[in-house]
């Protein structure tokens, strides 16, 4: 079982992300607390909205008024949480965290390959107008999270996506993911070079080899060996920037221009996979950039010591 506290100020995003969701079809209302209407899910999203809205206007000067919570069960945990365990627990949850009086709403997801829960309310005090303390929110949700993996003796199994990005010869709707991890390696304004860009996809256990006129893509174990039947990187829509001819490259940068960014917006607030990805490979090429400037600063820094020794000499002298 996994938990997120999802670092989201404005109240406003989070909302919209989740019923965007439910119009895509990759959602569907699932749980609500403390609303004056028996079920806010009957009525238009204005409605829901204007619950916490109205809640928030007490108090314009607090920035962070957001609580975005998502609920991340592994499939063995699926099997012994049903829907209305997960409702209880979700209850339960907020209670611990100290919003138990506060309206919210549960969204069930199922957009990432398996099911998980987004909660959205507000951090500001329904009664009082005042913000709920949130000070040791991080160690408070540890906490809830171990009771509830004891008390339905869940495994401490992170889902798939979170514990392992690496590609696998079992991993599903592989072209499609392929092209998302390429997509947001192309965002990523660091990596500058092919080689840089080869070495990322490296940490992912795909691999890029020159085949005839064109080039395949592969997916790798941890020794090199190719483990999935090998595709054209000219099949794939979104490919990767160094692989690009000069006019591919010109056309790719004229149709982001052209059409708005909408996902990097859903990705910013879900638990979506593709922005962890990013900031995992953000940590990870500035760790290889690290370790590739390493032996220079060392050198930087031996040259300099033999430099001071040698003035120190010459004072002496």
């Amino acid at each position: 079982m996994v938990i997120v506290i999802h670092q989201s100020s404005d109240t406003r995003n989070a909302f919209q992300y989740n019923e965007k969701k439910i119009k895509e079809g990759v959602a569907s209302y699932f749980h609500s607390a403390n609303t004056l209407s028996v079920n806010p899910f009957m009525y238009d999203q204005g409605h829901r909205w204007k619950i916490l809205h109205d809640i928030e206007k007490q108090n314009p000067r607090v920035k962070k008024k957001c609580l975005h919570i998502s609920v991340n069960p592994s499939g063995s945990d699926l099997l012994k949480l049903d829907d209305r365990t997960v409702r209880q627990e979700v209850d339960r949850m907020m209670e611990h965290m100290g919003y138990g009086s506060q309206p919210y709403f549960v969204y069930k997801h199922q957009d990432l390959e398996r099911v998980h829960f987004h909660v959205v309310s507000t951090r500001i005090d329904k009664m009082t107008g005042k913000k709920i303390r949130d000070g040791y929110e991080k160690d408070k949700m540890q906490k809830f999270v171990k009771e509830l993996e004891q008390k339905y003796q869940l495994k401490q199994e992170i889902p798939a996506q979170l514990r392992n990005l690496k590609f696998t010869a079992s991993s599903g709707h592989l072209k499609r993911n392929l092209e998302s991890l390429f997509k947001e390696l192309n965002r990523i304004d660091i990596i500058t070079s092919k080689e840089l860009y080869d070495q990322a996809l490296g940490l992912f256990q795909v691999e890029i080899r020159k085949a005839g006129r064109g080039h395949m893509v592969f997916v790798t174990d941890e020794n090199g060996a190719v483990i999935r039947h090998p595709m054209k990187l000219s099949d794939f829509e979104e490919r990767p920037r160094f692989y690009l001819s000069r006019q591919e490259l010109l056309s790719q940068e004229q149709n982001k221009k052209d059409l708005p960014n909408t996902l990097s917006k859903q990705n910013h607030e879900g638990i979506a996979i593709g922005t962890l990805k990013s900031l995992i490979i953000k940590e990870m090429i500035w760790q290889m950039q690290a370790q590739l400037n390493g032996p220079l600063e060392k050198r930087k820094k031996f040259r300099l010591k033999e430099q001071s020794k040698k003035r120190k000499k010459g004072r002496r002298l």
